[in-house]
């Protein structure tokens, strides 16, 4: 167990820090005047963004998986290389052309100026891409080292710089999405750097090295099904705002519903941490594993829930973050029903690392279209008999997480019988 905890909570806390500075974004958007717009134009550019990344989010595990020869990192890196060039691309199609824009107008209900406000955060953003995916696939080699030391004082970094850019940003009087998009940008760029500078100091192959004939349609089939994965988490926010932006108060409720899946979104990122677990500690002593889990879930819910129901979280948002106190009521409500999600997504999360060990990610992929297949139909089911509300969105983006997660954990009782 103390092993186990030693390689947990570096990983815990890198997966914090990636959503901390989201918090740090939203406060530096509470300093513009019409704050509430200002921060429902960022979710939909950004949720929309994060369709794009989704895929690269699970470079980590693909780099961690096959980089385990000289033949497998260069191989691994050049596919994700193309991937994320081939994500950019996309993405500056959306952003640039009449057909990209008539369908994100469509999309989101937007008039003519929020489309183009929205439209320009995917420029800024597109370069993203191919910095995030680099980020990712060195962050994957040094978590297979057992690095997660140096990957934590890494993303402190990366934080230390993002949030330094928004503070200059907003110093200069810049505009939002400069600010940003900016200093994201700066704090990842250092953070490859120094990723670089560790890896080839520090990273050493593993003893036992595989995949000396790796090929790329090997690592075509292990990514599709865990980037459809990520695709569909990805699209999990858009298909609720979508819904919410017909509301008479569509906007001020994408603001507040993106302050609370942001704040929850650290807790998440904690419990997704756990895939690398099986990863790296394979599948043997499964028992000692749950019991780790359930601790991870208990000490989880338990800060979620003292954060949510009493007005620490309130303060937080009004006082630390500066954020408009017409957002902060519906914000918590949302937030309440979200402390439900750790326990779903520490379930989802032991399934997913049993399947990836075993390359049987493609019910992984299953799971995800039908998490947000039941999203889709609650939410249009909501819209259709006048229910749908930003605490009605939340238990539907609940219920969805929930399906996926019993259809990963049915596939994968095969591989975690009590006696593991």
């Amino acid at each position: 167990m103390k092993e186990y905890w030693r390689f947990y909570w570096p990983l815990a806390v890198t997966g914090v820090a990636m959503v901390v500075v989201v918090q740090f974004q939203n406060a530096a958007l509470a300093r513009y005047p019409q704050a509430a717009t200002e921060i429902a134009i960022f979710a939909l550019s950004y949720s929309t963004f994060a369709l794009f990344r989704a895929g690269l989010n699970f470079v980590a595990q693909l780099s961690n998986v096959y980089g385990r020869s000289a033949h497998g990192i260069r191989l691994t890196r050049r596919f994700v290389l193309a991937v994320s060039t081939l994500s950019a691309l996309l993405l500056l199609v959306a952003g640039l052309s009449a057909p990209g824009g008539r369908l994100v107008q469509a999309v989101y209900n937007l008039d003519q100026a929020l489309l183009l406000r929205v439209q320009e955060y995917f420029v800024y953003l597109a370069p993203m891409l191919l910095l995030d995916a680099q980020r990712f696939f060195l962050n994957g080699l040094l978590i297979q080292a057992r690095l997660t030391g140096r990957v934590t004082l890494l993303n402190m970094m990366g934080l230390a710089v993002t949030i330094s850019g928004l503070l200059l940003g907003l110093s200069l009087g810049l505009r939002p999405v400069q600010v940003l998009v900016g200093a994201e940008f700066a704090g990842a760029l250092l953070q490859v750097l120094a990723m670089l500078w560790v890896k080839g100091r520090y990273y050493q192959m593993p003893q036992q090295q595989e995949h000396h004939q790796l090929r790329y349609v090997d690592l075509t089939r292990f990514f599709i099904p865990v980037a459809t994965t990520g695709l569909m988490f990805a699209l999990s926010r858009p298909v609720l705002y979508a819904a919410v932006s017909r509301m008479e108060e569509g906007l001020l409720y994408i603001a507040a519903m993106r302050l609370a899946f942001d704040f929850s979104q650290m807790f998440q990122q904690a419990a997704n941490q756990f895939r690398h677990f099986f990863v790296t500690f394979g599948l043997s002593d499964l028992r000692s594993k749950r019991r780790f889990l359930l601790l991870i879930w208990a000490g989880l819910t338990l800060l979620m829930c003292l954060l949510a129901f009493t007005p620490a979280v309130q303060w937080i948002w009004l006082r630390a973050m500066g954020i408009p106190a017409d957002l902060i009521a519906p914000a918590a409500q949302v937030l309440m029903v979200l402390c439900l999600m750790p326990g779903i997504i520490l379930l989802r999360n032991y399934f997913h690392g049993i399947l990836m060990v075993e390359r049987r990610t493609g019910s992984m992929a299953y799971a995800s279209i039908l998490r947000v297949l039941g999203i889709y139909g609650v939410a249009q089911a909501l819209v259709w008999l006048g229910w749908l509300d930003h605490v009605a969105a939340a238990w539907t983006l609940l219920g969805g997480f929930l399906i996926e997660a019993l259809v990963v954990a049915y596939s994968g009782r095969r591989y975690s019988s009590p006696g593991r």
